[in-house]
């Protein structure tokens, strides 16, 4: 029996298509524009490990975002588990927005 394959690459490019659809409830932009997501590692067992930061530590959504984002992610058909870690090193900036995001909210 022949192993499948499976393409990271096309993996990854659907947790970010996911993950643009998370918002930030106090910021009309996605939370991968918004620069929170630090990181995305899939492994080849198909789990997923993101690395993502909140705009501040007490933000209202801290206990609700990283449940989404993780429950969202695993619904991608292709993922078998998925798990967050919360950071705050290095702290949010808004240096870490897109120019999309920027431009979005008025900053350029």
């Amino acid at each position: 029996m022949e192993e499948k394959k499976i393409d990271t690459n096309e993996l990854g490019e659907k947790i970010v298509r996911v993950l643009k659809t998370i918002y930030d409830p106090e910021i009309p932009v996605d939370i991968y524009e918004l620069g929170l997501i630090y990181d995305v590692f899939v492994n080849e067992n198909l789990d997923v490990k993101i690395l993502m930061t909140l705009t501040t530590p007490n933000c209202p959504v801290a206990e609700s975002l990283p449940q989404e984002v993780e429950e969202r992610v695993k619904s991608i058909d292709m993922v078998n588990d998925c798990e967050l870690e919360l950071t705050f090193d290095p702290p949010w900036s808004q240096d870490l927005m897109s120019e999309e995001a920027k431009l979005e909210l008025g900053m350029l």
